[in-house]
């Protein structure tokens, strides 16, 4: 008896060892004496309109390029962008220290030492750069001195040039979406049989569009090549200084101070004072500028929330009549033909959210888009503070950022209504923050690698297939044995 009980058992008994060994190699093998250990790097992004901090994470082992980084925390900048203190450079340099403070705890103090530090400052001081490059230096020398301060691996602070700002966002976007490498269920990583997607990134005194493409670029200074995970990638890119949201505002008010008595954007109901010298020190209405213009005086405007006439002065920031090249997009930039899908971040995607959250309008066409703008443009002050109260300070602004966002798109990059639809206006992917700031540091922590991706497995490719062989033999062994002992008991019990 006690044989036959062994007989039925020893087959259950392989059969279940099997199948546990097989679900086991499909799970990596990881160290488990100890939990992962994080690296930490902080990133400074010290934009036109204000600065964020952004502090990332990932697992140490994986450091060589191959392993995810994710978003630890962030922290945004109380004030202005540092070109704000142009100055002042001592308070640009003073308005970091809470966020750097929060980093103190964020980031482990055993990591401190090794953590990298970097700050990257955008069109905002790319801006100031150009009109007062000495301010500039000072600002700079100012910050570089407090970030030295602190115990992180300080590597410095830098303008990023227009370029670098639509690649590293570009970057950004599609390792987060992880379209340069994915970690399969086998524990290895391996290159997705998907297209990139193109970035279009709206800051406050910049805007970018970058995508991969496979026409010609007509200009050299448009196209980038890059040699990510053993692939190579054709980039075409372009930074329109003054085309971001705050800059844009500004050459707006020049050209309403010019030809009309009231703002056509701004809704009825709303008026504000205007100070001259805020209007005419940016170098982006340095066409505008009056020559003998009082930069003391101030001027009352009140809106009269006309879409029409708001419509025609956005409309003259671009200049679509002139084309050196096949093709262009606005101001004689060389622009091929779009491909693929894109994302859409920064002040696309808050200008957007207001228009679906907020007015409830539909925007999955341009013509929606065209439509919700209008709409907008045409609600009162009153009713705009009613459904928005929280964002008083921007509300009078949404109508022309929703015209310009329509131009931008429509006219300027000449998305229609069959390319449209492949726009995703986000602000995150996963938990992660969509920017530039990402890309930068895995770029200067060469997280990225340009030669062949590197695999890890938690056991060699010929150990894992000869165990999983030997896995499914024991099976089929196994099963042939109960299904033997199963016949002999039936032919015993007919005896």
């Amino acid at each position: 008896m006690a044989r036959k009980v062994l007989t039925v058992l020893l087959p259950l008994l392989l059969c279940v060892i099997a199948f546990a060994g097989l679900l086991l190699l499909s799970i990596p093998i990881r160290n488990v004496r100890e939990p992962p250990s994080y690296k930490y790097g902080i990133v400074l992004d010290a934009g036109s309109s204000h600065t964020s901090m952004f502090v990332y994470k990932w697992i140490e082992e994986k450091e060589n390029g191959t392993g995810i980084v994710s978003q630890h925390s962030m922290c945004d900048v109380h004030g202005g962008g540092i070109s704000s203190y142009a100055e002042n450079p001592s308070e640009a340099a003073e308005s970091l220290v809470e966020c750097l403070n929060q980093a103190l705890k964020d980031v482990p103090k055993k990591r401190h030492p090794i953590t990298p530090l970097y700050l990257g400052a955008t069109a905002g001081m790319r801006l100031l750069n150009l009109t007062n490059p000495a301010a500039s230096a000072s600002v700079l020398s100012s910050v570089n001195e407090m970030l030295s301060k602190y115990p992180f691996d300080f590597r410095g602070a830098r303008i990023l040039s227009g370029q670098d700002e639509g690649v590293l966002g570009w970057v950004t976007a599609n390792y987060l979406l992880e379209n340069f490498i994915k970690y399969g269920w086998a524990g290895e990583w391996f290159r997705p049989k998907r297209g990139t997607v193109g970035a279009m990134d709206l800051g406050g005194a910049s805007t970018q569009i970058t995508f991969e493409t496979a026409s010609q670029t007509e200009d050299p200074a448009n196209e980038v090549r890059l040699q990510l995970y053993g692939k190579s990638y054709r980039v075409y890119t372009h930074s329109f200084l003054c085309y971001g949201r705050d800059q844009m505002l500004k050459k707006l008010l020049a050209g309403v101070l010019q030809r009309h008595s009231t703002h056509p954007c701004w809704p009825v109901g709303y008026s504000a004072k205007v100070f001259l010298k805020d209007v005419y020190s940016s170098p982006c209405t340095s066409a505008q500028r009056p020559p003998d213009y009082d930069v003391s005086a101030e001027v009352t405007l009140s809106g009269s929330g006309n879409p029409i006439l708001c419509q025609q002065l956005v409309s003259d920031l671009f200049n679509f009549s002139s084309c050196s090249f096949s093709q262009c997009s606005f101001n004689d930039v060389f622009q091929p033909p779009l491909s693929g899908n894109f994302i859409a971040f920064s002040a696309f995607y808050y200008t957007m959210d207001f228009l679906q959250k907020v007015m409830k309008l539909p925007v999955t066409s341009t013509a929606e888009l065209r439509t919700a703008a209008k709409a907008l443009c045409n609600e009162s002050w009153e009713k705009l503070l009613e459904l928005a109260p929280s964002q008083k300070s921007r509300l009078a602004d949404y109508c022309a950022s929703a015209t310009f966002v329509h131009q931008l798109l429509v006219q300027g990059y000449r998305f229609d209504e069959h390319t449209f639809p492949r726009i995703a206006f986000q602000k995150k992917a996963g938990d992660t923050s969509i920017g530039w700031a990402l890309g930068y540091m895995l770029n200067l922590t060469n997280m990225i690698p340009a030669g062949q991706m590197h695999f890890h497995k938690g056991t060699d490719h010929a150990t894992w297939a000869v165990l999983l062989l030997i896995f499914i033999m024991i099976i089929l062994i196994s099963l042939v044995m109960i299904f033997c002992f199963a016949r002999s008991s039936k032919t015993q019990s007919a005896i």
